[in-house]
């Protein structure tokens, strides 16, 4: 019977120390945590004030684990206590918690009373791990894009210009030798040619052909007048360099920014607008760097230092990483798209009430590292738009009666700017 008792007891404190184990494996697995969850924590809860290497409305938090612990003797469980409440940590008279709220202004920062512990985990661990080096091809210079491998054009123009002057060495040789063949056996090298009239005597003493030639020259010459005369102001494919680089590819494109949120006057104004630095400042308070890849690919492709364009920003607005300093400077901008005084443009009559594609007049500005006028913006341009572009009147009630009565008139569905009374000339010159 006492063995029978004994073997009962035995099997269950092993059960016992065996679920104890397993708890304690799983509480060390769950205090390592995971840097992939913790990226999207933090990238989710902490990067509006916090970037990993720099100050921004918070201190850098790159290996902020490792640093309070030898700095301050602090461990997760303040960072705990920090992260969920750090009001009531200063509140409960913690000097390092004072010591920081000091620094930073007195501005609390925000609760995050929803993170669990592997949570918080899983950020330090995202936090703790080591900066990535930038990403740099074999062969690129810092400040210049990267050529393609093979032999330079300074060789092959030098090998080129090589083999032209032996050519013409060897052709002066092959002369002499033949000269000097020809006096040996007393050959003339030079025949007489017999006397003729020059070819510029004859045409002139033709009055037909100088005529002819005459009436060609003048029409020629009036041609290529006229289409110079045509192209003054016609300024497609002008691609000026502005002060700070500004991708619309990066922007529009990659990130899916909407035109107008930038060029927000377009909305409700003649003009489109240039966008306020304060703008761009709206996220570039949180980026200063962006990414090794998309660094990488601006260098070697583009020749562009995406992160010191970024500097050239904080410069004009007088942004020194923590706030505005007041030193701001103006940036001369270079204005691109520039219509004459006398033609009127209503960007939000053709935006809102037309419902145009930004791309219809600007082309594929999501495609372009550096914005360029992609269309003529000629007056016969603009014209043939409105000949062949249908009014959008659906859902549209500002067209919604002058379109019923006009296609009456017309006889047609569907009504162009042009039967709308688009080719008006006060419409665009007043």
């Amino acid at each position: 019977m006492k063995q029978v008792i004994y073997c009962s007891l035995t099997s269950k404190m092993f059960n016992l120390c065996l679920v104890l184990l397993l708890s304690f494996s799983t509480a060390l697995a769950a205090q390592e945590g995971d840097p992939v969850k913790g990226k999207s924590l933090y990238n989710t809860n902490c990067a509006a004030c916090h970037r990993l290497d720099k100050p921004l409305t918070g201190p850098a938090l790159r290996g902020v684990e490792a640093r309070l612990m030898d700095e301050q003797g602090l461990g997760r469980d303040w960072l705990q206590a920090w992260i969920r409440n750090s009001a009531g940590v200063i509140s409960s008279g913690d000097s390092y918690a004072n010591k920081v709220f000091a620094e930073w202004n007195n501005v609390p920062m925000t609760p995050f009373p929803q993170l669990s512990d592997q949570d918080i985990s899983d950020i330090l661990a995202y936090t703790a791990e080591p900066k990535p080096e930038p990403v740099v091809v074999e062969g690129s210079v810092e400040g210049a894009p990267v050529q393609s491998g093979g032999i330079s054009n300074d060789i092959i123009l030098g090998a080129l210009a090589l083999l032209f002057g032996l050519l013409a060495v060897a052709l002066v040789l092959v002369n002499r030798t033949l000269n000097r063949f020809a006096e040996a056996k007393d050959i003339a090298v030079v025949a007489e040619r017999e006397k003729s009239t020059p070819l510029w005597k004859a045409f002139a003493q033709n009055q037909f052909l100088v005529l002819v030639t005459a009436i060609v020259f003048l029409l020629a010459a009036g041609y290529f007048v006229y289409g110079f005369f045509m192209q003054v102001g016609v300024d497609q494919g002008y691609e000026p360099v502005q002060p700070i680089h500004y991708s619309h590819r990066i922007h529009a494109g990659d990130n899916g920014i909407d035109c107008k949120f930038c060029h927000s006057s377009a909305r409700v104004s003649k003009t489109s607008g240039i966008p306020s630095l304060n703008v761009c400042m709206n996220c570039h308070k949180s980026i200063s760097e962006v990414s090794a890849d998309t660094h990488a690919e601006g260098m070697n492709e583009y020749g562009v230092d995406y992160n010191k364009e970024i500097q050239k920003l904080y410069d004009a607005v007088g942004w020194d990483g923590t706030g505005y300093t007041g030193e701001a400077k103006p940036v001369k901008w270079i204005r691109i798209h520039n219509l004459p005084d006398f033609a009127y443009f209503n960007h939000s009559q053709h935006v809102e009430v037309g419902g145009i594609e930004c791309q219809t007049c600007h082309g594929p500005v999501e495609e372009m590292e550096i914005m360029y006028q992609h269309e003529p913006l000629t007056m016969g341009w603009c014209i043939n738009c409105h000949r062949e572009t249908n009014v959008k009147v659906k859902d549209n009630e500002y067209y919604t009666k002058i379109h019923e009565e006009l296609s009456k008139k017309y006889g047609v569905e569907e009504l162009t700017v042009a039967q709308m009374g688009g080719l008006e000339c006060g419409k665009c010159h007043y």
